[in-house]
């Protein structure tokens, strides 16, 4: 069972990632982020997930280092996640935009870098570029993000390195069971973005009623379930109360009747694009 905030899942190349960690999606630069991500280390969370495309990496960066320098730990107990963006998809493309991200992050090397969607032509170049990387000790792990089944095929084909995460959309009308299952067999961590459905689970009437019973919050009982689904997440706030809040979901427990009551709500409904139909 994971038991608290720094407990560790351990990707397929023996690294170890917690299974919690702060997304900053549609955070804006400036003091908000900074102290976002400030509070998060403070409060005990070891992830920080961006991307080149949130345009917001120097605030993250500055956060991280003032995190660490307020909170007393070692750049080397965090663990930081970006993205190469569509357009920077290439070899020597993903390696310069791979540069950028970490000039504007402030940082020697990323704990992991994802492609961040599966552009048909375009991503096997870049995960060459991307096990170049990982070769030279510049990033800890690589992966992607929103790759499904058979993108995950087409690209393990010709791949040396598999990769160790998928990070997709998943929440209780998105249970991509099916890619769950896939990513299992094949050793591939699964990561959920959206896991709060954007919010728009929170006044869900079953969920509502599971909260009730657990005296928890419908916010808490869904990333519960992620993380009993051996699922990596990744909730966005700004909010100290709210970061604090959200990771307050280690001193219960649902129970499988409840797990699948919140399975039974999938209705593969998206709040983001569909990887197969998604306008590159």
């Amino acid at each position: 069972m994971i038991k608290n905030l720094q407990d560790t899942t351990t990707l397929n190349n023996g690294v170890k990632m917690p299974w919690f960690g702060l997304g900053v999606f549609k955070v804006k630069e400036g003091p908000e982020l900074v102290n976002a991500v400030k509070t998060a280390i403070k409060h005990g969370y070891r992830s920080v997930d961006t991307a080149a495309i949130y345009g917001n990496e120097e605030g993250v960066g500055k956060g991280i280092k003032e995190g660490v320098e307020e909170s007393g730990i070692s750049r080397e107990e965090l663990f930081v996640t970006s993205k190469v963006w569509n357009t920077d998809l290439g070899y020597e493309s993903t390696i310069a935009a791979y540069e950028k991200s970490i000039e504007k992050l402030g940082l020697e090397y990323l704990d992991l870098y994802l492609i961040h969607w599966p552009v048909e032509g375009k991503y096997k170049d870049a995960w060459r570029a991307l096990e170049t990387l990982y070769k030279e000790g510049r990033v800890k792990a690589i992966g992607v993000s929103n790759f499904q089944i058979h993108h995950l095929k087409d690209l393990m084909k010709e791949a040396e390195i598999k990769p160790m995460i998928n990070q997709v959309e998943y929440h209780p009308k998105l249970t991509q069971k099916e890619l769950q299952v896939f990513c299992r067999e094949n050793d591939i961590q699964l990561e959920a973005w959206s896991p709060l459905m954007q919010g728009q689970l929170l006044d869900n009437e079953v969920l509502k009623e599971i909260a009730n019973k657990h005296n928890k919050t419908v916010a808490q009982v869904i990333l519960r379930w992620d993380l009993q689904n051996e699922v990596v997440t990744i909730p966005k706030s700004t909010k100290e109360h709210r970061i604090i809040e959200n990771a307050n979901v280690f001193d219960f427990e649902l129970t499988s009747e409840e797990m699948e009551i919140i399975h039974g709500l999938n209705q593969n409904l998206r709040v983001g694009p569909d990887p197969d139909n998604f306008d590159f």
